[in-house]
């Protein structure tokens, strides 16, 4: 299974978990806390991705972990379940997918804008506007310079990709002429 699908399951069970329960900032806030701190500490990476170390010992680290920091019980257990299911290492992934969930929920959807240069403000807020007439929902863009595409801009919204980089116009001429 593909771990775009394993973070897809799992944060919308904990999706559907929190917005019943009105706990979705402080799930979120507390399960990037775990993120941050099992993407800083190359110990605990070591033990929670390690097949030789015991499930039991594990148990007990994460235990401590979630001691220290106190989380809502939501997040606890969705914690516990990821190590249980041996996804804990997962968890980068799955919380990018989480807060994309709570945000498609809302009625927000997240785009990627790669440009060659920075963007001025004016020309942002007409991207913003396309976006959101194309998606017909509110759009946080997230921008991005690449001077490699030498101009234009590469959008993502979700798994769709629209490129109108000069780079790839480029490319698709070279394989016209070359192909005929």
């Amino acid at each position: 299974m593909s771990t775009e699908t394993i973070a897809r399951r799992y944060s919308v069970a904990l999706a559907d978990v929190v917005v019943r329960s009105g706990e979705t900032e402080n799930v979120k806030a507390e399960l990037a806390g775990f993120g941050t701190m099992l993407d800083s500490s190359a110990e605990l990476q070591s033990v929670f991705g390690s097949p030789a170390i015991a499930h039991a010992d594990k148990e007990k680290v994460l235990e401590s972990l979630i001691a220290k920091m106190r989380p809502t019980k939501t997040t606890a257990n969705f914690v516990r379940v990821l190590l249980q299911n041996s996804r804990l290492m997962n968890l980068a992934e799955i919380n990018t997918r989480f807060a994309a969930e709570l945000e498609s929920r809302s009625g927000v959807v997240i785009a990627e804008i790669t440009s060659a240069r920075d963007l001025p403000q004016n020309e942002r807020a007409e991207f913003e506007s396309s976006l959101a007439k194309l998606t017909g929902k509110k759009v946080s863009v997230n921008y991005a310079v690449d001077k490699e595409i030498i101009g234009g801009t590469v959008t993502r919204i979700g798994s769709t990709v629209y490129d109108g980089s000069v780079k790839t116009k480029l490319e698709n001429l070279r394989e016209q002429l070359v192909n005929g």
